[in-house]
């Protein structure tokens, strides 16, 4: 890929898209020798793959070329690794990125296997660099630095090394902004990769990051020792140090992202999220910042990097739908970034049936094939989990799902599963149970004839949360469930069991935004104790709902996806709860 002019190209297609910026060439008097030829380095960058080995069943709608949209199927391993193959061939200098969350939150076929699988794909691929996002901590930083380093050490419930010897990973883990006890940080903050020689040798610098937040979105028992500083802090350390070991450009992965307005990816000017008031206290130096978290898809120009122009801005979607396809354009004699390109590339596979739609492969965009090496390393896992996968828990009486599949709202699903919790909890005495929307993490789609696998279940719930029944006053539940609402963090409205019902308004103040609270049509009092089952992620505070933890008498029971298949499998037919459970009003 070359670039014929320096100014900007316009943008195409919502998600097949191209955006170049790049400063005026400065006119200079004739050196004695001819100056060297700018050199153009690719990077391959993806994030949020999630253990998603295969194809996740999941579209990318992408333009039709007649002012509408199509769904078109996207992602599965084989498949990134052929469309990594193919944007690696336009670039003969290039080097693969990761912008976190490669692994957990996984598909069973790898999270069986405490996503060894995963990384091997990645090493297949020729990952060179990712950032550490917050679902690389589910299993806890040991266990994390397993998948760097290999061995077959066991850190979890799980059984490591069940199918091969774990090597470990090719590539490096990043995490400028996380520090151990001793004050190092758990994996190195920074990278560096060269490319050419002479005159013409160019040098990137990386620096890799996890968000802030990682503690209110990971049990604290996975983080004990760590400690997570600020992301524009610690990018701002890293610039410097990086120039200092010549570093001609300087590339930021960090797992934070935004989301910008639907139909103009090739804008920032819509652009919200987290990720915005850390570019806006950046230092000058960093020319390109490849995000994530979001699980949005952009490819975009915002601020101000070092060399004058602004700062490229990209995010790959999730599952591995989505590559991007990125090259920067650095004049090694003035050490500098003078064009910078980019475009997000759907990782066309195969079609797909589902009961939410139907997705058949389209001419307008490539189709991949699925890389041989690839698709018969991850064939091996898929065969020694199929039975496991495919075993039949019960009949749903339809389709479980959020009202959004990122929403902040549990709907049918989340009842579901709340059922299931208040179920498992009654032995030690539990009258209400919640479930926290974000943990949800697909629909449950049953067969035609109602068959639940569970495979399906763990897709529902990955994370092997501990049950953990605790006693609560009302004046607790109340504050709990305002921790939701408030405008403190991201808001989430916790799913509630069975009798429990609860009204908000989201106008009022913050902290006092629940309008009615009741349990079996009574109000919950507050100086009443209840007992109250929730995920030990919750119970731990997790998700910013640090009342739980003023819960007492702690009585932990059976894994929360033992206890939906459990619910499931006690009815004939387990009915979808449809109700109500609660309501904004004032809308």
């Amino acid at each position: 890929m070359t670039f014929k002019t320096l100014r900007c190209a316009p943008a195409l297609a919502a998600l097949s898209l191209l955006a170049a910026c790049a400063a005026p060439r400065p006119t200079h008097q004739a050196a004695l020798a001819p100056a060297p030829a700018p050199v153009e380095v690719g990077i391959i960058a993806i994030n949020d793959f999630h253990g998603a080995l295969e194809p996740p069943k999941a579209a990318v709608l992408a333009p039709d070329h007649k002012d509408g949209t199509i769904p078109v199927p996207a992602g599965g391993a084989a498949w990134l690794a052929s469309a990594v193959d193919a944007v690696k061939a336009e670039h003969p200098y290039h080097v693969v990125v990761a912008a976190g969350d490669l692994t957990s939150a996984s598909q069973l076929a790898s999270s069986l296997y405490l996503d060894e699988p995963t990384v091997g794909v990645m090493n297949r691929i020729g990952l060179e660099f990712n950032a550490v996002g917050n679902h690389e901590f589910d299993r806890g930083w040991k266990e994390l630095q397993r998948l760097q380093n290999g061995g077959c050490e066991k850190n979890t419930r799980l059984e490591p090394c069940r199918l091969e010897q774990f090597q470990g990973a090719t590539y490096k883990y990043l995490s400028a902004s996380t520090y151990k006890a001793d004050g190092t940080t758990l994996f190195p903050a920074t990278g560096l990769k060269t490319f050419g020689t002479g005159a013409g040798k160019v040098t990137i610098g990386f620096i890799g990051l996890s968000l802030k937040e990682v503690p209110l979105l990971v049990s604290p028992d996975q983080l004990r020792g760590l400690t997570f500083s600020d992301e524009a802090e610690a990018i701002n350390k890293a610039i410097p140090t990086l120039k200092a070991e010549g570093a001609d450009a300087v590339v930021v992965l960090i797992h934070q992202g935004g989301k910008t307005a639907e139909g103009d990816p090739n804008s920032c000017n819509d652009l919200t999220g987290d990720i915005k008031p850390i570019l806006d206290r950046l230092n000058p130096g960093v020319d390109l910042v490849v995000s994530g978290h979001t699980h949005w898809q952009y490819v975009c120009h915002y601020g101000q990097s070092g060399d004058g122009t602004t700062i490229l801005l990209t995010s790959a979607g999730v599952y591995g739908k989505l590559v991007t396809d990125i090259t920067l354009k650095i004049d090694p004699a003035r050490h500098r970034v003078i064009a910078k390109l980019a475009r997000n590339v759907i990782v066309q596979s195969a079609p797909y049936t589902s009961g939410r739609g139907d997705a058949p492969n389209t001419p307008l965009y490539p189709t991949f094939r699925p890389r041989t090496d690839v698709a018969e390393y991850v064939g091996s896992y898929i065969k020694d989990a199929t039975a496991m996968i495919a075993r039949s828990v019960g009949r749903l009486s339809g389709t479980a799902a959020k009202p959004a599949s990122d929403g902040p709202v549990g709907g049918a699903l989340g009842n579901l599963i709340a059922d299931s919790e208040l179920a498992a909890g009654r032995a030690a005495g539990a009258q209400i149970a919640f479930m926290n929307p974000f943990g949800i993490r697909a629909p449950l789609d049953p067969a035609p004839d109602g068959t639940v696998t569970f495979g399906q279940i763990y897709a529902v719930e990955p994370f092997n949360n501990t049950l953990v029944t605790m006693t609560m006053t009302g004046a607790q539940l109340r504050a709990a469930i305002e921790e939701g609402l408030d405008d403190q963090g991201t808001k989430q409205v916790l799913s509630p069991s069975i009798g429990l019902k609860f009204s908000y308004d989201m106008r009022r103040p913050s902290g006092s935004r629940l309008v009615s609270l009741t349990l079996n049509d009574k109000p919950v009092e507050p100086a009443v104790n209840y007992r109250v089952t929730v995920l030990n992620f919750l119970a731990e505070g997790g998700d910013g709902f640090s009342t739980f933890r003023q819960g007492t008498d702690l009585t932990r029971g059976m894994v929360d996806n033992e206890a939906l298949q459990q619910w499931i499998g006690a009815a004939p037919v387990r009915q979808v709860p449809l109700e109500d459970r609660t309501v904004q009003v004032g809308r």
